[in-house]
Formats: C-alpha cells, structure tokens, sequence
C-alpha cells in the first residue's frame, strides 16, 4: 500500500506534512508582525495563556495523597482516553471541523529532552508572539469546579498545584501562574492560599468562574484577606457550560460561547461590588480574565442604574458601582472588534484601559489574540500600548522585567 503524505495546509513555504507540525513555524505569521512592529523593544507578558494539563495527567496524578482516589483516577483514566474520567465534560467543536491544526496535531509535535515537553511548548509559541513571560493556566480543569464531588475538585486541584509548583515553574522563569482554589469548599480553599503562597512562579491565585458559588459568602473572607495581606491578586477565570439551564436553550456553540465567557464572570462581579467586598478589602487586586470587554461597560451602566434608585440596599458603597469596577484589572482576550472602532475606543475609556487592562492571547485555544491586536489599535498612544502589553502586568503581579527574554525566530 502507498503512504500517502498529508499536509498542513499552509500557503508557500509554510507548508508542513502533519508529521512534521511544529509550533514555530506554524506561528511563522505572529513571528513576522513581532518582527515588523519592533516588539523586541519593550517587554511583553501574557496574563492568560493556556496548556492542556490532561496531556501531563499520568504526572499530575502521582501527586494525588489519596491512595484509593489516586488508583479510581488512574482506572478511570486508562478506560476513558486520559484525564476524561474525572473532569466534568463540556460540549464543543472549538476546532472548527478540524481547520484549528494545532488541536489535533500538537500531540504529535517533537520535543527533545532537554526540558518537560509543557516548557518546550509553551516557550515555542512565546518566542513566536515576542512574549517574554506567560501566566499559564489550566485548560479541562477549567470546569472542575462543577464536580458533583467535592472532593474531587479539592484532590486533583491540589495534585496539579503540586505537579506545577514542582515540575514546571521553578525549572524557567519564564512560566508564571494563578494557581488553582478550589472555591467549593472554603476551607480548602484558605489552605490552598496558604500553602502555596510565595512558591516559585506563583504570582496569584484563580477561581474558576463557571460555578455556583456565590463569592461574597462569608467563608471566603479569611481567603481574601490573606491574598491582601500577602499582595497576591484574585483572578476569575470565565469559561462556558452548555449544560447550564440557561446555555442549554442554545442551539449553536457560536451562541454559548458568546455568551457564556460573559455571564459567569459578570455574576461574580456583580455579587463582589454589590456586596461591597472592594471596600472591605480595598488593596486586594481583582482580575476578570477571558471574558472580553464588551459587557463592562454594559454591567457599569446596569449596576449604577439600580444603584441610584436603591441606595438603602448597598449602605456600604460609597460610590457608584461602575467607580469600584473602574479600580478593578480585566484581560484583553476574546477582544472585540467592532465595525466601528469608536465602539472599542468608548470602551477602553469606560474601564481606564491605560491602567487597568492586561494583555493576554489565551494561545493555544482556536480565538487566541497576537500581541497585534492591541499595537495596532490607532487610539492608544505608544505609551499605552506598552502599559496594556507588558507595563500593567508588571505593576500589578510585582514582575521586575528590565530586558527582553523572548528569542526571536
């Protein structure tokens, strides 16, 4: 029989059998506008990147305590194709019926030994978008907080934390992380902080916002007052559930995913300024990440509404909502784009974008966002540029980046 020879199909001298992927020279476009832009003047930080902690899951689970719960996983791993399970499963076809390549054929990529293939990866796509240092987070264990079990999520949440802290981040500076909580049970939650707080790389601390739990229950204040004491932000991770009673009466993932980034992180944000959690932790940075920027100043204007009209409910707001949620940090990516550009211009106005706003690409997810996306808007001047790219996340998570790290290719 003949071999037959499939390829990527890229156009020219970007044309690579499957075999042969490598995330390189599939970044070869990034590569050439970081080139064209001059990103090797200033540093840049990317303050939502993703890996697939599932391809690592054999790992991960060595680092679980629980004997019992340790060989359940390896069971259930073996007789469900990898990490499946045991992490709730999420409807979707993010790889566009298979036009997103690197889904598919990044688990054929070669690697040498010289590092754990996660780094290798990772620091490939940061050389090609010129980005110097990455928050990484995880991808699966982005639904983990809607485990029927608790303990599961408490288990696999510190497994990974463990498997990070120890097989990842201390080996390249390069790597940074939020690190997982396991916000349904808040006493684990508290120790999670407290165990992990000051161990290389970590640079915060994240909840997963596809969840029901309300964040201004009172057995998470012991939590946000240590972030605060110790300096380390709180971010909200946003995702999407098709199966949530409000998703399933969609039709279409382009609708779900729409919407559902939004809506999870605009719950949350509501219950932490309504319930006046910035005026009792007034120096614990907050970071809404991965929910694009459009319903900000939607929320802004719905919440200062009701605000003015009920005050006597929210005696301990001093101010107007949209003034605390102005105070507040929020990820550049899924940004969007707007036929007419005043529409973002007016946006990054209404959340003080200069200051507040953090580039990030969520590479390698199928909507990732060049380092571009923010260079080339024409309202931002280069001191902002730069302020949004690198500059913010510098401030905000205490980086000192005095020279450019990322490798040109």
């Amino acid at each position: 029989m003949t071999k037959t020879n499939f390829n990527i199909p890229l156009s020219g001298d970007r044309s690579m059998p499957i075999e042969g992927f490598d995330t390189s020279l599939h970044l070869k476009h990034a590569a050439d506008q970081a080139k064209a832009r001059g990103f090797d003047r200033f540093p840049i930080i990317d303050v939502d990147s993703h890996h697939y902690e599932t391809e690592s899951f054999s790992e991960i689970l060595e680092y679980l305590d629980d004997p019992v719960l340790q060989q359940l996983a390896k069971t259930a791993s073996a007789s469900r194709h990898g990490a499946f399970g045991m992490l709730p499963g999420n409807i979707g076809y993010q790889d566009m019926g298979g036009r997103v390549a690197r889904y598919p054929l990044r688990q054929l990529e070669k690697t040498g030994p010289e590092a754990h293939r996660d780094i290798t990866l990772t620091k490939r796509w940061m050389d090609a978008l010129a980005v110097d240092i990455a928050i990484l987070f995880p991808t699966p264990m982005l639904n983990l907080g809607l485990h029927p079990q608790i303990e599961i999520e408490v288990a696999l949440s510190r497994a990974y934390n463990r498997w990070l802290t120890e097989k990842i981040l201390p080996n390249d500076p390069r790597l940074r992380s939020m690190l997982y909580l396991p916000f349904n049970d808040p006493q684990a939650t508290y120790e999670m902080a407290k165990e992990f707080a000051g161990k290389p790389g970590v640079l915060g601390f994240m909840v997963t916002a596809t969840r029901n739990r309300a964040v201004h229950n009172d057995a998470y204040m012991k939590t946000y007052a240590f972030l605060e004491e110790a300096g380390l932000p709180l971010g909200f991770h946003a995702s999407y559930n098709w199966n949530d009673q409000t998703m399933a009466m969609m039709n279409k993932f382009l609708s779900v995913h729409a919407l559902g980034f939004a809506i999870s992180n605009m719950v949350h944000l509501t219950n932490w300024v309504i319930n006046a959690l910035p005026v009792r932790f007034p120096k614990l940075k907050v970071i809404w990440i991965e929910s694009g920027l459009a319903w900000i100043p939607f929320l802004m204007q719905r919440l200062d509404h009701e605000y003015y009209m009920r005050k006597s409910e929210v005696p301990s707001l001093t101010r107007p909502p949209s003034d605390y949620m102005r105070e507040m940090f929020y990820t550049s990516q899924p940004m969007e784009r707007p036929n007419d550009i005043r529409e973002l211009e007016q946006t990054f106005r209404m959340i003080n974008a200069p200051t507040q706003l953090m580039y990030s690409s969520d590479y390698p997810h199928w909507d990732f966002d060049v380092p571009s996306v923010i260079y080339d808007l024409p309202f931002l001047s280069e001191e902002d540029k730069r302020a949004i790219l690198g500059g913010n996340a510098a401030r905000v998570f205490n980086i000192d980046i005095k020279e450019k790290l990322a490798k040109s290719i």
